[in-house]
């Protein structure tokens, strides 16, 4: 289940390619500040495959280019499923989401997603709107009264998406706080040694047991009794611990993404008068700004992408071989200049429509229009709010987390 650890003195798994020479690079590449692309990105696509090691000593391969990138992710050759001899590990000591009780890809895949998203509806995203403005207006309303200044991540960044996610789920807010902690445990890769993931998870998945039962004996108007009804009353086809890995996935996932792309979202317009101005002349530029900012992908690397070939795939000039732990690299495919005219420009006029931050396919973010509603709805607010806001230190001096799956930001202040 998820955080589940794995014993440190595995020996690293290699990945078969004959695509050419080059000792394989460390990724996640690193960055050269906290709101910068790495510099490894810049002309990567010369090279359709890049062989590199994980964090977990493992090698695997790095796909590079936006339509090789766009293509694997919508093919069933590539397996989510890396509980297989031989399959890259993003970590040592942390399976994150390898569960050898969940198949990850099609059609068991298919099917679970599906009664899924019959709980998980445009329409009920689009209700929480009114919600997503209500609690931002709080928020920045407890942050204007702080004072001159403050930390964006406590004040809005991460306080906003988990409430959202706990409203739609039906979890009591009082419990909100609970999260962070378990969300930040099951992202390590080397932030947390294994007994304290495991002991993280366990508390969270006995909450969700609980949870899931009390929603039983008092179904409400939320996501979980929603599933459970999919669950409970349609012949089974939801099973109990698909409908609690489910739970899980929801609440770990949709809030500290969102949260680290809201934070750094901000910092980067801030870090950019330019832009900045332009956004501030037509806030109807807020969309375009917002996919602007999710092509840079703050939230992190795309390590988590990473999947298994299960049968040779030939490529343009190249075949990924059976047995290859692969990656098809959305930040490298972002940056693409092909498809982006001078990627490496933050240009909130451009159409980036085109990113790969949420996937494509089968695997396509099940929360990406909930997670757009909160990231324009709190942009807009926020610097409509504070006419004066800017970053209270140089964006060089920003700092992220190390060692996790999610490339947070430890702070973000900011002053008006």
């Amino acid at each position: 289940m998820p955080g589940e650890t794995l014993p440190a003195s595995e020996t690293p798994r290699s990945c078969p390619f004959s695509g050419g020479p080059g000792e394989p690079r460390r990724y996640p590449f690193p960055r050269p500040s906290a709101l910068e692309v790495p510099r490894e990105l810049t002309g990567l696509r010369e090279r359709p495959v890049v062989p590199v090691t994980l964090p977990s000593g493992d090698h695997a391969l790095l796909v590079t280019r936006h339509a090789d990138v766009r293509r694997l992710l919508t093919d069933e050759r590539l397996s989510r499923n890396l509980n297989r001899p031989g399959a890259a590990r993003i970590a040592r000591n942390n399976r994150m989401f390898q569960d050898p009780k969940i198949d990850p890809d099609p059609p068991e895949h298919t099917r679970v997603r599906r009664l899924v998203m019959r709980a998980f509806t445009p329409t009920r995203v689009e209700s929480l709107r009114p919600h997503i403005h209500e609690v931002v207006d709080e928020l920045l309303t407890a942050m204007e009264k702080r004072g001159g200044s403050a930390d964006l991540n406590e004040t809005l960044a991460f306080p906003l998406p988990i409430r959202v996610i706990c409203r739609l789920l039906g979890v009591p807010e009082g419990d909100t706080a609970l999260f962070r902690s378990w969300t930040d445990h099951f992202l390590s890769v080397s932030r947390f040694p294994p007994e304290r993931i495991r002991a993280a998870m366990a508390d969270m998945n006995r909450y969700i047991a609980e949870l899931i039962a009390a929603k039983r004996r008092s179904p409400g108007d939320d996501l979980v009794s929603d599933m459970i009804m999919v669950r409970d009353r349609e012949d089974g086809r939801l099973a109990e611990y698909e409908l609690q890995w489910w739970c899980r996935l929801l609440l770990l996932v949709g809030y500290e993404t969102t949260a680290t792309q809201l934070g750094g979202g901000v910092a980067l317009l801030l870090a950019h008068p330019g832009q900045l101005a332009l956004l501030r002349e037509d806030y109807g530029r807020i969309p375009d700004a917002v996919e602007e900012t999710l092509r840079w992908k703050l939230a992190g690397s795309s390590v988590s992408m990473l999947r298994y070939a299960v049968d040779d795939i030939e490529m343009d000039g190249y075949t990924i071989p059976k047995g290859a732990s692969v990656i098809p690299a959305a930040d490298s495919a972002n940056q693409d200049e092909t498809v982006f005219d001078r990627p490496e420009v933050f240009d909130i006029t451009r159409d980036a429509g085109r990113h790969l931050t949420f996937s494509v396919g089968p695997h396509f973010c099940v929360g990406a229009a909930l997670a757009r509603a909160e990231l324009q709805i709190a942009t807009e607010a926020l610097l409509r709010r504070f006419p004066g806001l800017r970053l209270a230190v140089p964006p060089e001096r920003l700092r992220r987390h190390e060692g996790s799956l999610l490339e947070a930001f430890t702070e973000i202040p900011v002053t008006w």
